[in-house]
């Protein structure tokens, strides 16, 4: 999870704001050459934005993605995963943030990495050539509780927003019925895989 406080940058709310943003990165490099790389955990509502949206960008046909529900990317795993990345990608960091309560729901996009961890006091590298940070919940003593209590509707609309908007904004188009099935499979969504 992100600190608000140092993830300034441009608020957006929607998904058209979140559009545009994709497209300012898809102007400037191939999605082939990006990985989104979605920190969290899905041990905790609020943190698990990240590997919700890893997810369906993976189901999207997103063929880099980093920290998804089978296999997030968390504090534990983050270094590790990161050093798999090409050192030629281009890297967009997503992580969910506390904020005020009229943020929640928004988003802080940045061409500039993030911290991770950054408010409950973790220690992990800034991450990230663009960021985007959700919020998720509004901001309090006691960081870890208010992530348990966060709305899982609300981050499930948010990593759904961010996965639709980057499909969008990247003008990337759904594979066949085969593929979908096998980035289905490989996000976790259906059991028969």
């Amino acid at each position: 999870m992100t600190s608000r406080k140092n993830a300034s940058g441009h608020k957006r709310s929607g998904k058209e704001a979140l559009v545009s943003f994709f497209k300012q990165i898809g102007a400037q490099h191939s999605v082939d050459k990006l990985t989104f790389v979605c920190i969290g955990t899905d041990r905790s509502t609020g943190d698990a934005l990240g590997p919700l949206t890893g997810s369906y960008l993976a189901e999207r046909g997103f063929k880099h993605v980093v920290g998804t529900l089978p296999e997030p990317c968390d504090a534990t795993t983050l270094m590790q995963r990161i050093s798999r990345i090409p050192a030629d990608h281009i890297v967009i960091a997503i992580d969910a943030c506390l904020g005020s309560s009229v943020d929640i729901g928004t988003y802080i996009c940045r061409e500039r990495p993030l911290v991770p961890a950054e408010s409950v006091k973790g220690e992990l590298p800034a991450i990230g050539h663009y960021s985007i940070a959700g919020v998720v919940n509004a901001n309090g003593p006691k960081p870890y509780t208010l992530l348990q209590m966060t709305s899982l509707h609300l981050v499930m609309n948010m990593a759904r927003e961010l996965a639709e908007a980057a499909q969008e904004g990247f003008r990337l188009q759904t594979g066949s019925a085969g593929s979908q099935m096998l980035n289905v499979c490989n996000t976790g969504f259906l059991d028969p895989c």
